[in-house]
């Protein structure tokens, strides 16, 4: 039974050095809910004879790479998508909002189809912003972490 404590204790640190420095991104996150965060860049008429492209707010690029860089990311995360039947954004925020320490897989791997998938179709970053999934996953990983430990503070530095 001890031993069982303490390696969940040990998790729980792992998991809080983790999601610690993505928090401070948490209040911007939830500001930003509901509201576009790109735009298409038209200046000097770009869009009449070439392609027109997004540009992101900054803070979301900062969230975005440095969740890109650390470990929550899961390149299988379409697995998770099949194996829990997740289909749309109703689907994504009952799961993020039932989840528990045991979940934490399938929480990454809701963070990695937007981080991971973003890079290549331009506006899942833009949707998770949107929709709440980025906040929510975010807000849900400190619950976890502070029902198994003490409250987090946030540095938003």
């Amino acid at each position: 039974m001890e031993q069982k404590k303490e390696y969940r204790q040990q998790v729980i640190e792992e998991y809080k050095q983790i999601v610690t420095p993505l928090l401070r991104y948490l209040p911007w996150l939830e500001k930003s809910a509901g509201t576009r965060v790109s735009s298409n860049y038209s200046e000097n008429n770009v869009t009449e004879h070439s392609i027109s492209f997004p540009v992101y707010d900054g803070t979301l690029l900062n969230f975005v790479r440095e969740a890109a860089k650390s470990p929550l990311m899961d390149q299988n995360y379409r697995y998770i998508y099949v194996r829990h039947n997740i289909r749309n954004h109703e689907d994504e925020r009952r799961i993020i909002k039932r989840a528990g320490i045991n979940e934490w897989g399938i929480l990454c791997g809701i963070l990695s189809k937007y981080v991971l998938g973003g890079r290549t179709k331009g506006n899942l970053w833009n949707e998770a912003v949107q929709e709440e999934i980025f906040y929510l996953l975010l807000k849900q990983m400190r619950e976890i972490i502070e029902y198994w430990d003490k409250p987090m503070r946030i540095d938003e530095n």
